[in-house]
């Protein structure tokens, strides 16, 4: 096992938050979750793997969507608990309900409001 996977503390099942920002812009995409063998392969392949919580398996960033995210760096936290990827947005859509990021829903007088437009239909996407 590589010593800097051993740096993180895992939770108990295993697996590391991870926030997705986009290089250039800043913008915050997503968040996804890692487990050791996703950041080995991202940390190999500089495209992004995380794991599927709901399908039990590691999945590629872009696989399905063509949208793939190329990591220009990743970062550990201060507490050894969370990790930051600066990625590269393939297609520049990084949410899978066809917008550029997952954050698109704010708290408006307290009503969650939609503030981004889909840039494309995900059934388009993932046919």
């Amino acid at each position: 096992m590589s010593s800097w996977l051993d740096k993180i503390k895992w939770n108990s099942d295993g697996l590391v938050p991870v926030v997705v920002q986009e290089t250039g812009s800043l913008q915050v995409l997503m968040h996804a979750w890692m487990n050791r063998e996703s950041l080995e392969k991202t940390a190999e392949s500089r495209k992004a793997v995380y794991w599927s919580r709901s399908r039990q398996s590691l999945w590629t960033k872009g696989e399905s969507s063509g949208h793939y995210q190329n990591v220009e760096s990743i970062q550990l936290d201060c507490d050894f608990d969370t990790l930051l990827l600066t990625v590269k947005q393939e297609g520049g859509i990084a949410c899978h309900t066809g917008r550029h990021h997952c954050f698109f829903m704010s708290l408006v007088d307290e009503q969650w409001q939609t503030t981004e437009d889909i840039l494309k239909n995900p059934q388009d996407i993932y046919k």
